[in-house]
């Protein structure tokens, strides 16, 4: 499975009044917690790989997921192979990470408002010590499918009032990494 995503800083009130004007439907809400890992057996910033525990609540719970994410497969959006697994308890899943080797890297907070409309998901993303972004995401099986659907996305964006050639292919991981808002040392994913 391809994650096909475009990201890019962007007002929240105003794509608020284009997705209502476009019929998107406002799924939920959610906090995320994502702790991301290194790993003991080869440089995951070198191969564009990332390894992370998310923990999410919202109005049913928490829900841990664990994910690995491949290298970005294109070169105008943040599209990735993506595997990932809700797992019972988030705190044994974290135990089992670090008891083989990986070591939290970093954590991201956010806060999402997820709308879906025609067959993607937008999300209201405010990100903690970086701001507002926008993120028009949708599912292919196949590498050949991504090319279609990274069109689709750029013209959801337009229709959102949003120019797509401000597009951001870095990770919000990356993104606090570069502002010098995320260390090793400031993580705290052990608590």
């Amino acid at each position: 499975m391809y994650e096909v995503e475009l990201k890019l800083p962007a007002d929240h009130d105003a794509v608020r009044e284009r997705l209502a004007a476009l019929g998107a439907r406002e799924v939920r809400t959610a906090t995320q917690r994502d702790t991301y890992y290194d790993a003991p057996h080869r440089d995951f910033a070198a191969t564009d790989e990332a390894f992370r525990l998310r923990e999410e609540t919202d109005d049913g719970g928490t829900v841990s997921k664990l994910t690995y994410k491949g290298p970005l497969v294109d070169a105008e959006s943040k599209t990735r192979e993506e595997h990932e697994t809700a797992v019972a308890d988030g705190d044994a899943a974290r135990a089992i990470a670090e008891g083989l080797g990986f070591e939290p890297a970093a954590v991201v907070e956010k806060e999402r408002v997820f709308y879906e409309t025609d067959g993607f998901v937008v999300t209201l993303d405010t990100v903690t010590g970086l701001g507002t972004f926008v993120e028009a995401e949708t599912e292919v099986g196949t590498e050949a499918e991504v090319p279609a659907a990274r069109d689709r996305a750029r013209e959801l964006l337009a229709d959102l009032g949003l120019d797509p050639e401000e597009n951001v292919r870095t990770s919000y991981l990356g993104l606090l990494f570069e502002a010098g808002a995320a260390t090793a040392a400031e993580t705290d994913a052990s608590e």
